[in-house]
């Protein structure tokens, strides 16, 4: 074979090959739908609705309820307190469960009420008899109890919250202020006292924080702090804070002052409270303790009185 030949096989057989791999080039190229969907975002559908296969009983009866539940949950929604007052006092009360799993909840604690109220009517009825109206007034004040159970368990976690952030708050603003005094920034005082202190009211510090490092203002965090807890001493804190960052007034003054602001509170706070338990307080000494002394006191007298009769 002539080497004019076998140079024009090798370059046929080159440019085969060249065209080859141009072509699968071709075909991996990326279309517009994939370059695109990394930057779409799939519409969340309701929990209920992508409920995950079931598997045993168990999952088969979820698959069964959630329709009902899904149901009771916006019934419950109507007629309850609005979502957006729902959201913030479980913000409040440090819960990060959603509004629609709080109304879940409250259903549950429905139907077990209505449940216990049946079993009661039905006891009553096997036992006394009664008319019908009357236990099924039972049955649904029982339920009806039930469904306002998490409600008042809220209401009484966010103000157990509340107390223990309020008693927090003068020793945290006066580790802020000798933060402050020895040379620190706010962002860097409140970074010190979140590394060395626990608790709520740190918690909601190092929420704050979190914002400030993310790009917010400091101002902004803190009036989002105040909103958040509804408290008017946090919410004082942070306007007092706010205004000596803005204006450059001194800070560690601000914040001793607002330390002796929250104890003065505190203590018209247990004073009033000390005033109410005070007509309490009466209650076992006019009924108990005072019949019993009237009662020592007048026994000896009727023994003699009887004797010498």
């Amino acid at each position: 074979m002539s080497p004019a030949v076998l140079g024009a096989l090798v370059g046929l057989v080159g440019g085969t090959g060249l065209a080859l791999v141009v072509w699968r080039l071709g075909s991996r190229r990326t279309t517009l739908d994939q370059r695109v969907a990394p930057y779409l975002r799939v519409r969340g559908t309701s929990a209920l609705l992508r409920a995950p296969a079931a598997r045993g009983p168990w999952g088969t009866l979820d698959r069964l309820v959630a329709p009902f539940l899904g149901d009771a949950v916006r019934l419950l929604a109507r007629i309850g307190s609005p979502a957006a007052q729902l959201r913030g006092r479980l913000e409040r009360a440090g819960r990060r469960e959603s509004v629609e799993q709080f109304r879940a909840q409250q259903v549950v604690w429905g139907a077990l009420g209505l449940a216990v109220g049946l079993v009661l009517a039905l006891a009553l009825a096997a036992s006394r008899g009664g008319a019908a109206p009357a236990l099924l007034a039972l049955v649904l004040v029982v339920g009806f109890t039930g469904v306002l159970v998490p409600d008042w368990l809220l209401g009484r976690q966010v103000r157990r919250r509340e107390e223990r952030m309020l008693a927090q708050m003068p020793t945290v603003t006066e580790l802020l202020a000798l933060a402050v005094s020895a040379g620190e920034g706010a962002v860097g005082a409140l970074e010190r006292v979140v590394r060395q202190t626990r608790g709520e009211l740190t918690d909601e510090l190092a929420r704050t924080l979190a914002e400030a490092r993310a790009g917010a203002p400091l101002t902004t965090a803190l009036h989002g702090l105040a909103d958040r807890t509804g408290m008017p001493a946090l919410a004082r804190f942070a306007e007092g804070v706010a205004v000596a960052v803005e204006r450059g007034s001194p800070l560690a003054d601000v914040l001793r002052a607002q330390a002796q602001d929250v104890r003065e509170e505190g203590r018209r706070a247990l004073m009033q409270t000390g005033g109410r338990k005070e007509v309490l307080m009466m209650i076992p000494v006019v009924f108990l303790i005072l019949p019993v002394t009237v009662l020592f006191a007048v026994f000896p007298s009727v023994v003699v009185l009887r004797v010498g009769l």
